[in-house]
């Protein structure tokens, strides 16, 4: 399974956090971490993600979301599984 990070800027609204998290359930992605900072013009979310399913898939579906402004992948990680990590 593959972790992703993904920055997404939006709209300080009440309902952007519910329609993030609605996107990454529907689109089969497990949330690993979230962080938000938000000021009176932008709304900042970090997202991390584990999927096999493709990054593109969820970072296409955030990008139409009406109040989010910016989507962007930070970084990707690949879990390995623990038989794979002892000698």
């Amino acid at each position: 399974m593959n972790q992703h990070t993904l920055q997404i800027h939006a709209q300080p609204r009440p309902e952007v956090m519910e329609r993030v998290l609605r996107v990454v359930r529907h689109r089969g992605f497990n949330l690993c971490a979230l962080n938000m900072e938000q000021d009176c013009q932008q709304l900042r979310i970090t997202v991390t993600v584990a999927s096999s399913r493709p990054i593109q898939q969820l970072w296409s579906q955030l990008a139409k979301l009406v109040d989010v402004s910016y989507v962007d992948t930070c970084q990707q990680r690949s879990e390995e599984p623990l038989s794979s990590l002892r000698a």
